[in-house]
């Protein structure tokens, strides 16, 4: 998901039975389903009942009740990391990079990925794939003196 399309998800566009979010009018203004894994469920729905609570509008709102922005999202990314103790420079679009390189080299196929990740055509996932091929590229050159000839 987006920076851009995360703060503008509203509480109803999440389906807690299913574990997805709706992505309503997102890059393209293109709708689409994200899934969220089951072990985030619980908290997810936590952190939205607090936000119904405070009779909020937006999954992702400050205390002053307006959604947050792209760049308080980025903040906030940033503090967590920090406290966190990562030294590397983290942004909510590297954590996306990194999520769909992952699922790339997990081998799951680009018909799967592709309809969650947003990107209109299967050749636009092919960054993804050459870090994919590059990582492949290091562990052969690691190997291949070993090779029986």
């Amino acid at each position: 998901m987006r920076v851009s399309e995360l703060v503008r998800v509203r509480l109803e566009d999440v389906d807690y039975e299913r574990c997805q979010i709706r992505i309503n009018a997102g890059k393209g203004e293109k709708d689409r389903i994200v899934p969220f894994p089951i072990s985030f469920k619980e908290v997810l729905a936590m952190h939205a009942d607090k936000m119904r609570q405070r009779n909020a509008e937006y999954l992702f709102e400050s205390s002053w009740k307006r959604k947050y922005t792209d760049r308080g999202i980025r903040k906030k990314l940033t503090k967590y990391a920090k406290e966190a103790g990562i030294k590397r420079n983290i942004s909510p679009h590297r954590l996306r990079h990194f999520l769909l390189t992952w699922l790339k080299k997990q081998g799951i196929d680009d018909a799967f990925i592709q309809p969650y990740s947003g990107h209109s055509t299967r050749q636009s996932l092919e960054v993804y794939s050459k870090l994919s091929i590059e990582d492949a590229q290091k562990k052969y050159d690691q190997v291949i003196n070993r090779f029986p000839i």
